[in-house]
């Protein structure tokens, strides 16, 4: 029984991870155009720290993805750093319509 009920989350997690990695994969201007054509409420967004310029590479990725998102009417919900063994890899960013 157990078996099987581990099988049925597995699956059911593998079919909504592609509507939720839609987003992590793509450029802003991309991401806030989808977004704003499926008419979505909220859009939780990658945005991340480029290796070459880190601290510049990340503050500009994240104006563009603000100047994206706002362009059509979005605004920041949250911003959430993400750091893996003491290194900044980027942010999830949340954007929200008022």
């Amino acid at each position: 029984m157990r078996t099987l009920s581990l099988a049925v989350v597995v699956a059911l997690a593998s079919l909504t991870a592609p509507v939720q990695a839609a987003f992590f994969e793509k450029k802003p201007e991309l991401s806030a155009q989808e977004a704003a054509t499926a008419n979505l409420p909220a859009v939780t967004i990658w945005v991340d720290a480029s290796w070459g310029f880190r601290n510049q590479g990340a503050a500009n990725n994240l104006t563009k993805a603000h100047s994206a998102f706002a362009a059509r009417g979005y605004k920041v919900q949250s911003v959430q750093p993400y750091i893996e063994n003491g290194d900044l890899q980027g942010f999830f960013v949340t954007y929200q319509k008022p």
